[in-house]
């Protein structure tokens, strides 16, 4: 524990001192970590059932079932009922949903090809049932919402040559660097069409990824920011470690436990934006202290 403190405190301190990057459109690797918080927000919130109805969601791929909307190396599942990955506990684990439904693993896409939503008991088109996605904090009405996301390929190749591959498309778009995402903290995504079908999503730790061979250099003070149409058709290879993320999700039928794993994912082009800084200041003078308060202050309170 105390070894754990000791690096969070020197990550803090190398944070500090990092210089805010600019905005960045370029290739881009997101790790493990990055990379299922990406997939949780882009894709996830998406292909949740009652985002398929009403006129005031974007409906982003309503009419996509049998249509290929990821690379054909891609498939993602949601399933509940596993507690574990690997040796790593999985948050978004439960034997029945909300609405007394028994937890059921449903493959979203496969092969690239979408395939089915996730369900409560609230029907849409060409989809009565549930499949055991109906979720709610307490208090709230279960919709359909995500469980154990999970993403996996048949394209990977190992950390070192996806990190050739990050260069070598950095070299070829005329970029000094790439980026590469070490961690991400949370994000959000929009899915109402009366506003920009887009997402944003918040990174811990980015590093620059030079062409020239000179050593990583991390900097701050920067967001991932785009549409989810063309985020995912950019991802062009994956990693061949798998990693989770644990976290809660909030949303209209309020904030529930949630995970998602996926792999190391190298993408051709990702845009990312300045982050807002603090303004604040230390004071000019220090605080006075009680001891140098005149007698009858002190007396007064």
């Amino acid at each position: 524990m105390e070894a754990a403190v000791r690096e969070l405190g020197r990550s803090l301190e190398a944070l500090r001192k990092a210089p805010i990057t600019e905005p960045f459109d370029g290739p881009a690797i997101l790790s493990g970590r990055a990379a299922a918080v990406f997939f949780h927000e882009v894709l996830g919130h998406r292909l949740e059932g009652q985002r398929q109805r009403g006129d005031e969601e974007g409906q982003t791929f309503t009419k996509d079932v049998g249509k290929e909307v990821l690379p054909e190396f891609l498939s993602v599942a949601d399933d509940p009922t596993i507690t574990k990955f690997q040796n790593t506990w999985l948050s978004g684990s439960y034997e029945y949903d909300d609405e007394g439904q028994k937890a059921e693993r449903v493959d979203l896409i496969q092969d690239g090809v979408l395939k089915n939503f996730l369900m409560s008991r609230l029907p849409i088109a060409s989809f009565a049932a549930s499949n055991g996605h109906g979720r709610a904090e307490s208090g709230h009405v279960p919709t359909g919402r995500q469980g154990n996301l999970i993403v996996s390929s048949t394209k990977t190749v190992s950390e070192a040559e996806l990190r050739k591959e990050l260069i070598a498309e950095a070299k070829k778009q005329g970029k000094p660097y790439g980026l590469y995402f070490e961690d991400i903290s949370s994000g959000f995504a929009v899915t109402q069409r009366s506003s920009p079908q887009a997402f944003q999503v918040i990174p811990l730790v980015v590093w620059r990824v030079h062409v020239d061979g000179r050593p990583d250099e991390l900097v701050r003070g920067v967001s991932i920011v785009g549409t989810p149409l063309a985020a995912m058709k950019s991802i062009v290879a994956t990693g061949d470690k798998s990693e989770v993320f644990n976290g809660e999700c909030g949303a209209e039928s309020g904030t529930i436990p949630v995970s998602a794993v996926a792999p190391a994912m190298l993408l051709s082009s990702i845009e990312t934006q300045r982050q807002q800084q603090g303004t604040a200041r230390p004071p000019i003078l220090p605080i006075p202290s009680a001891a140098s308060q005149p007698l009858a202050a002190k007396e007064a309170q």
